[in-house]
């Protein structure tokens, strides 16, 4: 008996065997004739869709009184215009999942594909409303086509679909955000997918969660109201060391370039910069020409240790000088060539690093070799510091950690904003270091005239809108500049605050400090005026205006986002 059921078994799971053999083959046929007619179906709906566009736009010329002319016609007279370029109604769309990993690792691997499904659902919707037809062509990335008359309504609608992807729960333990780059106006169809290349790669370089809009040279901004979020950089910080190491021992020599009017952020990831370079025995040297205020005494710290003395700080005649087709010049805690301390050696060396923590903008340096941009670190001085933390054997001098930390400090305004799990590992890791909190305190402290000048400025400080502060630095500030930017910090601290400005002027540039906690994105607003920064930093600089007429470009301007009203302008705090 026993005999019989085991030879049942075996003939059992032998047909079964067999079976699953059937299936798979039958897969592997019918899986690429399947994906083949998709393709086919896709191309055909393409041509469909492009034809139906062109009759539209021949009815719309002849109900004009213009019919289209007929083939050939162009050629009958050599002095007639260029016909229209056949794209130039279609607009190219890319969305990219920003956080897809993450939330991959944070939603159980059963629900996730339910996940991705919504995800796929929100977009048909979105790409149906725009009257177009989406692709996915990798696991979070689409193409989506339209017709150009359908972008206002999308503009209109301030693409909500950024709000309604971030509103899918189904397990996941974060929010999926999405980042669109649109592009229209190519000469061709392959320069307009180039623009939305560029748009939605500038998009994930701001943070991502926004919609970006690239027309020739113009930009358009959309979203951005969330803050950014970290993901693990310890590996990607390894990467990026491993890669500068690279660069840094073919070079002959290493130059190191902040922003003009540095702040202690920037000379700090200088520092940190130089710090590895001398490690791999390589000359290098950080250009800053002029400096003030909490960064003199960051400046006179240094050069008072040994090393420093010799001449590791020089100024910008001195560094073009250095520079040469094997210079690597290595530039920090800035990516826009127009704010960079000495422009012209940007053409004078054949390879350039960009580390930087700021949100991108349309104006950003390129052809670099490497670029380590993170737009949630705190400061460049942590991304500075978290590659230290890789240097096998290394032993930072107690003026070098005071340094960094310092930068952190400044930039966290005292480890509040934009604070991570990161940051405080970087500051813990300095602190091993020997940086001392009470020698940075001190490194950071206000003369009398500054905080004189910071006080007067805070008691010019008037409510414009409602939660929305405006004032204006005293024209004896020492550094106005920075009582500005501590002045509109510490605005926020007051009850009723929640958005705050206050101007400066430098010469015949009049500067904006823009601060906000978090409801409204200060930096749309200075990149309208020509600068950058954060959600919750940022700032611009207007050459040519007075303080009053940059007054009333700004109030103009918050008017044009509904932030204030004329009722309550001017209203003291």
């Amino acid at each position: 008996m026993n005999f019989i059921s085991e030879q049942f078994l075996k003939r059992k799971r032998g047909g079964a065997a067999i079976h699953e053999i059937v299936v798979s083959q039958a897969l592997i046929i019918i899986l690429p004739i399947a994906l083949a007619i998709s393709i086919i179906a896709d191309v055909l709906l393409f041509f469909l869709w492009r034809a139906k566009t062109k009759a539209a736009q021949g009815a719309a010329a002849a109900k004009a009184g213009s019919a289209p002319p007929e083939p050939g016609q162009a050629e009958l007279s050599q002095a007639a215009p260029p016909p229209p370029a056949a794209d130039d109604s279609t607009v190219v769309c890319l969305m990219v999942i920003d956080n897809y990993y993450d939330a991959l690792e944070a939603t159980e691997d059963l629900l996730f594909p339910m996940l991705t499904a919504l995800v796929d659902r929100k977009l048909s919707m979105f790409a149906q409303q725009a009257e177009g037809i989406i692709k996915k062509y990798e696991q979070d990335k689409y193409i989506l086509l339209f017709a150009k008359d359908r972008l206002e309504t999308l503009k209109k609608n301030k693409f909500d679909i950024l709000e309604q992807v971030k509103t899918i729960e189904f397990g996941n333990k974060m929010h999926v955000t999405l980042s669109v780059g649109i592009g229209l106006g190519g000469r061709t169809l392959a320069k307009t997918q180039d623009y939305a290349r560029a748009a939605v790669n500038l998009a994930l370089g701001r943070g991502g969660d926004q919609a970006i809009i690239k027309e020739g040279d113009k930009y358009a901004f959309y979203g951005a109201l969330a803050l950014e979020s970290a993901a693990d950089r310890r590996s990607r910080a390894r990467v990026k060391l491993f890669a500068l190491k690279e660069l840094i021992n073919e070079a002959s020599n290493v130059l190191i370039m902040g922003h003009a009017n540095p702040d202690a952020d920037c000379v700090a990831a200088s520092v940190g910069l130089h710090v590895i370079a001398d490690a791999l025995g390589k000359p290098s040297n950080i250009v800053l020409e002029s400096y003030g205020g909490m960064v003199k005494a960051l400046y006179e710290n240094l050069v008072n240790t040994r090393d420093y003395g010799r001449g590791v700080f020089i100024g910008r005649d001195d560094a073009v000088s250095r520079a040469n087709d094997r210079t690597l010049l290595i530039v920090a805690d800035t990516y826009r060539p127009s704010l960079l301390e000495c422009r012209e050696l940007l053409g004078l060396v054949k390879k350039t690093v960009v580390i930087d923590h700021h949100r991108m903008s349309a104006e950003y340096i390129e052809n670099t070799v490497l670029t380590y941009h993170e737009p949630y670190a705190s400061s460049t001085s942590e991304l500075v510091t978290q590659m230290l933390q890789h240097m096998e054997g290394l032993k930072l001098k107690n003026a070098e950690a005071d340094a960094l930390l310092a930068g952190i400090t400044v930039d966290t305004k005292g480890f509040t904003f934009k604070t991570g799990s990161r940051t405080f590992e970087a500051a813990s890791y300095l602190r091993r270091n020997g940086a001392d909190g009470l020698r940075v305190r001190l490194l950071l402290q206000d003369d009398i005239e500054s905080y004189r000048a910071r006080i007067e400025c805070m008691l010019d400080a008037k409510f414009i809108g409602e939660h929305i502060a405006l004032a204006q630095c005293p024209p004896n500030a020492p550094t106005p500049s920075l009582t500005a930017a501590q002045a509109a910090d510490e605005l926020l601290t007051i009850a009723g605050v929640q958005v705050s400005f206050v101007l400066s002027q430098i010469g015949d540039v009049v500067c904006i400090s823009a601060r906000s906690l978090g409801g409204v994105n200060v930096q749309v607003l200075m990149e309208e005026l020509g600068g950058g920064g954060h959600l919750t930093i940022a700032s611009a600089q207007i050459a040519g205006k007075t303080m009053e007429e940059v007054r009333n470009m700004l109030r103009g301007l918050l008017r044009e986002h509904n932030l204030i009203k004329n009722d309550i302008d001017g209203v003291g705090i």
